[in-house]
């Protein structure tokens, strides 16, 4: 069995803190979700996620104005160099301190990144191979206090600061170390963001109070420079001159969190603390629109290119929204699970997977563009298990609330709701084969509840188990229902006949999880002991078992003093077989997903979920200069010295030493709840503390040698073209994206080598030339040529069609309406 499984996407994780980014074609937002990024593509419905990870959760990043260069900044200063095309890291560089902004110059020449209270201006790094990459070109100081915003003028030549010290400075590329900056003043808070106006003659100031100033920019000519400053700059010098013009204040009875400025719409867009975003047009300060977006407050706000479209990020929901002010409408509207995601199930087709969190919503995600399409929130109590039906048209949940529910993927509604005579806690759920019955099973009294999903009514209660039971699975070949539960068996239920006893599969220990092989043949389990036991159904014999405790390695918290106190809890909680049968997949409360191999009993390979230092239990050994004398350094609450007064006020009750579960001041940790293994054998996934992990055999990053090709030109083409290299001439023609040179290059080939191009066709250019054929077929009347290349595609493309039919839907429905329409127009004649 294939395990050269490679990471794709991260889902059910869209947004989490820092600075939010817009591609500069303005199609794609780049959002930073934990120590990852990710892409979302607006016009095409497409999401992916970037391999590489960041050593902490990203505070900050920029994209260069080329889009080719992109730098992601940690909480710890710890940077990354990512070539964006090719998603590979390029270096590893420390600023060794907080960054809290980093801007890349207009002409990208330039990045100024923060350093407490000064500015570094760093020369920007390249594709060439050099030791160092970062070079620093000059050290800019002045602030007293900590520098929270960069913004560079249109020119590149000057860049503007925002500080905690409530004062705005603007500094020249040309100017000495020493030299001082202009001063901007009058502010009563900290200032949030300082921009450049199109024309640079004004300049515009945003503090967390609410006020809104503005102030007059120009360039005058020094009298009298220095010989050093006319040495660098030249016999004429200009220093800038500043003016207060006018001040306005929002008035919106909360404090501005975020803000961005369009200088080509001069159009200001503002977030506050109350989940209020409003739209200013400056100078004359008229607000276009108001509107509330969300219950906390917006931490990010970016613009993109033509101003259309704003997107905001919420860290506290785990939001991320993309709106047209123009139409007042949503371009994009994501969210995660507000807690961890407990359970997954995949579709019997691999295309969607639904999740369940502690949040007590039920999402359906797709596993090609990688958005949420429906949320369900009838549930009000966390979600412990879901189910599909064999035709996907319906979805189970179970809940701590005392339901278990059926959702209709048609209609998108709640169809069935199913109770238990007295209010209990549902752990685990099961449907049959024909998804006509479902099953359940309680926490407190030890029963398995069964109901009609037709009528809804509730036809039996099974009682037998002396503890808890942890799952249930109905056997794929007898139908027989299975429940692995804490009294150490595994009983087997015949559901449809009346005989209620039951056989019983003994266990050493606590039963965890369980799952059936494909053929229904086998049965594996896990214990709380660390085993993973395999059963033989026929002969009810134990044909082999795995000792995992020595493949997992679990981290130490910060709170373990002792390295034996993170020696416990090395057991799986979660088992899936292989599509095909041949191994198995486990998850529990670490960082690593095991793959083994049923027939040898030995570990295939281990996937290591995430490499995110803020997450707790990551490290093996804990570092003796952590440790002081009133504990962990990592536990200690520091927020009584945090420099803002809303920080340092503590909104618990008094007395209670937890106080409020939601801030967090206890890390996080690193585990899997849950793993599935897709029907179709391709991906599977796993559903963690840090989002659902999607894992694939699908190569998403292709290689195109063409993309090496620097002359690409019309000539070029036509003479590969004459050369009888037709397969280089029609993805070349496909790169230039001319379309009279790739109807010339489509005509030139023979009949006779139509085949053998359509057969070497890199799958990369199949949407393009699915798209061509849709429009040549409808335009030209070599209806017989136009048929051979569509059947020679079919022929040797159509299992990557078939498999990624989503992907090439929309392309492949207007093939088929050319189609059609042609054969409309033959059939008159």
């Amino acid at each position: 069995m294939r395990v050269d499984y490679k990471f794709r996407n991260l889902c059910g994780t869209v947004y989490k803190q820092g600075n939010l980014l817009f591609t500069p074609d303005g199609n794609a937002v780049v959002s930073p979700v934990g120590n990852r990024v990710s892409v979302y593509h607006l016009t095409t419905n497409q999401s992916y996620t970037m391999g590489f990870e960041n050593r902490k959760d990203i505070k900050c990043m920029a994209l260069n104005p080329q889009a080719t260069l992109l730098v992601t900044v940690d909480v710890d200063g710890r940077a990354l160099l990512v070539n964006f095309v090719k998603q590979t890291v390029l270096h590893h560089h420390n600023f060794k301190t907080q960054v809290l902004d980093i801007k890349f110059s207009p002409d990208g020449k330039y990045l100024a990144v923060t350093d407490e209270n000064h500015v570094h201006v760093w020369k920007a790094p390249g594709f060439t191979l050099e030791f160092s990459p970062f070079e620093l070109y000059k050290k800019f100081p002045g602030h007293y206090d900590l520098v929270t915003h960069i913004e560079w003028s249109p020119d590149s030549r000057y860049f503007v600061t925002s500080s905690k010290d409530m004062t705005c400075r603007i500094y020249s590329l040309e100017q000495d170390e020493n030299d001082k900056a202009a001063c901007l003043t009058g502010h009563k808070d900290t200032v949030l963001g300082c921009w450049f106006s199109k024309d640079m003659n004004t300049l515009f100031s945003v503090s967390k109070d609410g006020s809104l100033f503005q102030w007059s920019f120009d360039e005058i000519q020094e009298i009298e420079p220095s010989a050093k400053r006319r040495k660098t700059m030249g016999d004429k010098v200009y220093v800038p001159k500043i003016g207060s013009v006018a001040r306005h204040y929002f008035l919106q009875q909360s404090k501005v969190c975020s803000a961005s400025f369009h200088q080509q719409t001069g159009m200001l867009s503002v977030g506050f603390e109350n989940g209020v975003f409003g739209i200013w047009e400056l100078p004359d300060f008229v607000n276009i629109h108001t509107l509330s977006i969300s219950q906390n407050k917006i931490d990010s706000v970016a613009i993109n290119k033509t101003g259309e479209w704003l997107c905001f990020g919420s860290s506290k929901l785990g939001q991320l929204l993309v709106w047209e002010w123009q139409s007042e409408s949503y371009v994009l509207k994501q969210q995660g699970h507000q807690h961890d995601m407990s359970c997954l199930a995949y579709s019997n087709d691999s295309q969607f997977i639904a999740t369940g969190g502690g949040d007590g919503k039920v999402k359906l995600w797709n596993t090609q563009s990688g958005f949420c399409f429906v949320t369900f929130t009838e549930h009000t109590g966390p979600i412990t298990s879901l189910e599909f039906t064999k035709k996907k048209q319906v979805v189970f949940s179970s809940s701590l609330d005392g339901t278990v529910r059926a959702f209709d993927l048609i209609r998108y509604r709640n169809f069935r709701t199913f109770t238990s005579p007295t209010p209990q806690q549902f752990t685990c759920l099961a449907v049959d084969q024909s998804g006509e019955i479902v099953v359940a099973a309680t926490q407190d009294t030890f029963e398995i509840y069964m109901w009609s999903v037709q009528t809804g009514q509730l036809l039996d209660i099974i009682a037998g188990h002396e503890a808890p039971i942890s799952c249930l699975a109905f056997s794929p070949l007898t139908g027989q229902l299975a429940s692995g539960s804490w009294d150490k068996t595994v009983r087997f239920w015949d559901v449809y006949s009346r005989d209620k006893s039951a056989e019983s599969l003994q266990h050493q220990s606590e039963i965890l999880a369980m799952a059936f092989s494909p053929d229904g043949k086998n049965l594996c389990s896990t214990t709380m002991n660390g085993m993973i036991n395999f059963w033989n159904l026929e002969t009810a014999e134990m044909i082999a078992e795995i000792e995992a405790k020595r493949d997992i390695t679990k981290g130490r918290k910060q709170s373990d003093l002792t390295a034996s106190e993170h020696a416990a809890d090395k057991y799986f909680n979660s088992i899936c077989f292989t599509a095909d049968g041949a191994g198995v997949i486990c998850g529990g409360n670490f960082r690593y997903v095991c793959i083994y191999d049923v027939e040898s009993r030995v570990l295939l390979k281990r996937f290591q979920i995430t490499k995110n230092q803020s997450l707790d239990g990551m490290n093996e050994l804990l570092n003796s200069k952590d440790m002081t004398e009133a504990g962990p350094r990592a536990l200690i609450d520091e927020t009584g010295e945090l420099s803002d007064l809303e920080d340092r006020i503590d909104r618990s009750l008094p007395g209670v030493q937890k106080g409020d579960p939601s801030l967090r001041r206890t890390r996080p940790e690193a585990r899997t709840t849950c793993v599935r293994f897709a029907p179709s054998g391709r991906q599977w996934a796993s559903s963690t503390t840090e989002g659902l992990l999607i894992y694939t055999l699908d190569n998403t990053i292709h290689f195109d040698p063409f993309d090496l090709e620097l002359d690409i030109t019309p000539l070029t083409i036509k003479h590969t073209l004459n050369q009888k290299d037709y397969l280089k001439a029609l993805v070349m023609s496909f790169r230039l994206g001319e379309k009279h040179l790739i109807e010339q290059v489509y005509h030139g080939i023979p009949v006779s080598d139509v085949s053998l191009v359509m057969s070497q066709l890199p799958s990369k250019y199949l949407d393009r030339m699915i798209r061509f054929l849709s429009g040549v077929i409808e335009n030209n009347p070599r209806i017989q040529f136009h048929l051979h290349y569509c059947t020679s595609l079919f022929k040797y493309h159509a299992i990557h069609l078939k498999q990624h039919r989503l992907e090439f839907q929309s392309c492949l429905v207007h093939l088929r309406r050319a189609m059609n329409k042609t054969w409309q127009d033959i059939s008159q004649v």
